[in-house]
């Protein structure tokens, strides 16, 4: 038996401008995320306050910060600032229909040159609550690996384990390094390992050969032509029914990064 469907997206939204700050794009980055309908939003690279571009594109620039601005009138906000300098801040950012209970944002900046966080948000969704992890992970390979020991950590502290959680958001994890470790000691999986897989050619043959289909997460970066697997949606205590990356040319035009985006229900305590 499911309990209730809910749809949710991680997006890194590269501070909702073009490469080098030419163009603002936060006004059909707006339009984008309603389109995309989801009842909670992972998002990266929130631009909270930037001064130089409310005075570069003031036509196009709106008095908000980006994560009151993208919420609007349906969703509550949180934002975790990561990264501030003289003429703004940015971070991480959660957009949720449901009443967010709670929030925290931690500091795991691994040096001085990257200042990456975790926002940690709590709602309730049919009752239970549902811990979300907005997380932005860094360049470098040991500095993911740090970070990925402290997000561990993280969520172990602020969550009971079999508590449902949501942990989405750009991971910089080439490689795929990291989701053995997050399994391991979570218990999760990535949305793209519980989710039907399309019946392509080689997962045909696979199964002709009785072996197991190779589940990866998704491409999506740069958007333009997705081929590295960077942003994932890892969960526990939900079942995925739907899970998709939202690419092409419109898409390719808002950010360098896709979307994900999936319905999951709810498992019922």
């Amino acid at each position: 038996m499911s309990g209730k469907e809910i749809r949710i997206a991680t997006y890194n939204i590269h501070k909702g401008v073009s490469a080098f700050g030419i163009r603002s794009r936060i006004h059909a980055l707006k339009t984008a995320i309603t389109e995309l309908d989801a009842d909670i939003l992972f998002l990266q690279e929130v631009q909270g306050r930037h001064d130089l571009h409310a005075v570069r594109h003031a036509a196009r620039w709106p008095e908000q910060a980006q994560h009151e601005y993208l919420a609007g009138e349906s969703h509550h906000a949180a934002y975790g600032m990561n990264a501030i300098y003289d003429h703004g801040h940015h971070g991480n950012a959660l957009l949720s229909r449901f009443q967010i209970e709670s929030q925290a944002n931690q500091d795991v900046s691994d040096h001085a040159y990257e200042s990456r966080g975790i926002l940690h948000c709590k709602v309730q969704v049919d009752g239970q609550a549902v811990h979300c992890y907005v997380v932005h992970l860094g360049l470098f390979g040991r500095s993911r690996q740090r970070q990925t020991a402290a997000l561990v950590e993280a969520v172990r502290s602020s969550s009971e384990p079999d508590d449902p959680i949501i942990i989405a958001g750009d991971f910089n994890d080439w490689g795929d390094r990291l989701g053995e470790l997050l399994r391991a000691r979570l218990k999760v999986c990535e949305i793209f390992e519980n989710s039907v897989q399309p019946k392509t050619l080689r997962t045909v043959v696979r199964k002709l050969l009785g072996r197991q289909p190779v589940l990866k997460p998704a491409r999506t970066f740069p958007s333009s032509l997705p081929v590295f697997r960077l942003d994932r949606i890892y969960i526990r205590g939900f079942d995925v029914r739907h899970a998709e990356v939202r690419h092409g040319l419109s898409w390719a035009r808002l950010s360098d990064h896709a979307p994900i985006v999936a319905s999951l229900a709810l498992r019922p305590r």
